[in-house]
């Protein structure tokens, strides 16, 4: 598969500090990628490198083959939709559009067609004549979108570009950007802090922390098979638990599961969804602990359960009229096999 984006082997320092050390990544033409990452782990940076607003101390990044690491932003032929939209108020949202254009020297007649396609494009055919302050939160990102994809880019970039909308909206306009780029194809990165976003939009993408690339795949693989500790723990919720495995058992203070591993010391990651609960000691295999609070989360009920020095997170889902466990209870949290997410990093 022919590749849109190449990160190779890119440093970039501010200062004495380093933002990204040597972070390598191919991102292939038409995919839509995540950038995801905690604050100060050099998502938007490395975003900033692709879109031109900054060059790395070391390393290359290519657009479709093309080597742009020293090209400035007008010359990749790369969109970026920023966090604020940054739309003109004095101009109508048809001006808004036809902006880059105008600045390229495109003719009159096609920048009329070429705004009409993109409002339709995002659903705003009816509102060239308006200016942003007539629109709601949806609406302006829709405005910054078309004003990107009216010149065309070889690229999108999207730097966190649903952060100021209204939860409910926010989930409805991830649906709409997603839809978007499988109906134009066009070669996608999206950055973000919030994992949830990550994992509805993308079809793979990159975790970073401290300037480097943790682990890259599909949201489900990360969740599923986290490469280290970091990644379990930021991914979804999890519960870590330091011990060593021995003799074919997994071996924590009030913890011993049967493990078939290499000895040595280990970290156990648990996943609420994927415990279970049973009443009092007598469960086969089960974990004694006490209860110590109870979260009614709608969907599910979630468990916070004492065992010994840890604490397990238990979900449940929530079904009307079924009895659920009171805090100071004893219960038996059961482990299976599958439940076991085992790390050495």
């Amino acid at each position: 598969m022919s590749n849109g984006v190449d990160i190779a082997g890119v440093r970039f320092r501010y200062g004495a500090q380093t933002i990204l050390d040597g972070v390598s990544l191919d991102i292939a033409r038409g995919e839509f990628f995540a950038f995801l990452g905690p604050s100060g782990s050099g998502k938007t940076t490395l975003l900033r490198l692709v879109a031109g607003f900054g060059q790395p101390d070391e390393g290359s990044i290519r657009v479709n083959g093309r080597d742009v690491t020293r090209l400035p932003p007008w010359q990749r032929n790369v969109g970026m939709v920023f966090q604020s939209y940054a739309l003109w108020p004095h101009m109508t949202v048809a001006e808004n559009v036809a902006f880059g254009l105008e600045q390229r020297k495109v003719p009159r007649a096609e920048i009329a067609t070429r705004v009409q396609q993109a409002l339709d494009l995002v659903g705003l055919h009816a509102y060239g004549a308006r200016r942003p302050s007539q629109l709601s939160g949806g609406q302006q990102q829709r405005v910054a979108l078309a004003r990107t994809l009216v010149v065309q880019p070889e690229v999108l970039l999207l730097d966190e570009p649903l952060s100021n909308l209204d939860a409910k909206l926010r989930e409805e306009m991830r649906e709409e950007l997603r839809d978007l780029q499988r109906r134009t194809g066009l070669t996608t990165i999206f950055v973000t802090h919030d994992q949830e976003e990550a994992n509805a939009v993308s079809d793979r993408m990159a975790l970073l922390d401290g300037g480097r690339i943790q682990q890259i795949g599909r949201p489900v693989d990360l969740y599923d098979r986290p490469a280290n500790r970091f990644v379990a723990g930021f991914l979804g919720s999890a519960t870590l638990i330091e011990g060593n495995v021995r003799q074919g058992r997994f071996e924590a203070e009030a913890i011993m599961l049967p493990m078939q591993a290499q000895d040595g010391p280990a970290c156990l990651a648990l996943r609420p969804q994927s415990l279970a609960l049973g009443l009092g000691l007598g469960e086969s295999g089960g974990l004694s602990g006490q209860v110590a609070s109870r979260q009614f989360l709608g969907g599910m009920v979630r468990y916070a359960v004492q065992v010994g020095p840890h604490r397990l997170h238990v979900d449940r889902l929530h079904r009307p009229g079924e009895a659920v466990y009171e805090p100071g209870g004893i219960v038996s949290v059961q482990v299976p096999d599958d439940a076991v997410l085992l790390l050495r990093d």
